[in-house]
């Protein structure tokens, strides 16, 4: 795939790598130029450095928006033409002070982003885990794969989705339709308050699946 990625934080990175590893071209945008080279250089498998709009221009397949959430939708929206018919991955987290969720009573980061591109595809996956998470070579856990819920509307873009959640060594599993992000993004708040305010596992807090139902079912 030609994959496009907007940003040049450590979840573009630590995505971008596994892409580039799987044999995907990518071009990483920011509107810090240098900043763009520097990661480019450093995901190296002939990743590309670009502005913001080159990325959406050259991710002809995937783009992968990997923003703050305060700036996602301003982006999303000057680049609307570039992104027009493409899979856009929203990964950001709307999360304020104490973790509370900044999208509360409205409609989620994703819904916000597709709002602003309207053209495009958003699919919402890879928000509930730490970048460093995504660094492993694979998330494997007690044997295990890590598994990535994702959301979106559009056939194409969910199956290109699911593949690139593959290249990372992930299992990808149905979300359900965009609407369902907001229920992503509100477990992440969720997550990330038990690790870090209470030293809580979070992983704990559900059944294995043969006793989701009740251990009679």
């Amino acid at each position: 795939m030609r994959i496009g990625v907007l940003g040049t934080g450590n979840m573009a990175d630590a995505l971008a790598t596994h892409w580039v590893r799987a044999g995907h071209e990518v071009t990483v945008g920011g509107r810090d130029i240098d900043r763009a080279e520097r990661l480019a250089a450093r995901i190296g498998g002939g990743a590309k450095p670009a502005g913001l709009r080159a990325a959406a221009e050259a991710g002809e397949d995937v783009v992968l928006a990997a923003l703050p959430y305060a700036a996602g939708a301003d982006v999303a929206r000057e680049l609307r033409a570039a992104l027009a018919g493409k899979a856009l991955i929203d990964c950001s987290n709307p999360l304020g002070p104490d973790f509370r969720l900044l999208t509360e009573g409205g409609p989620s980061a994703a819904q916000r982003l597709s709002a602003a591109a309207p053209e495009a595809h958003v699919v919402k996956a890879f928000n509930l885990c730490h970048e460093d998470v995504w660094r492993m070579r694979p998330p494997v856990f007690d044997g295990r794969p890590l598994a990535v819920p994702v959301c979106g509307d559009d056939d194409g873009a969910l199956a290109l989705v699911r593949e690139l959640v593959r290249d990372t060594g992930c299992t990808p599993v149905a979300g359900g339709a965009l609407a369902r992000a907001g229920l992503l993004e509100a477990t992440a708040a969720l997550f990330i308050a038990l690790w870090i305010v209470e030293g809580a596992d979070a992983q704990a807090i559900a059944p294995p699946l043969a006793y989701a139902a009740g251990p009679n079912h």
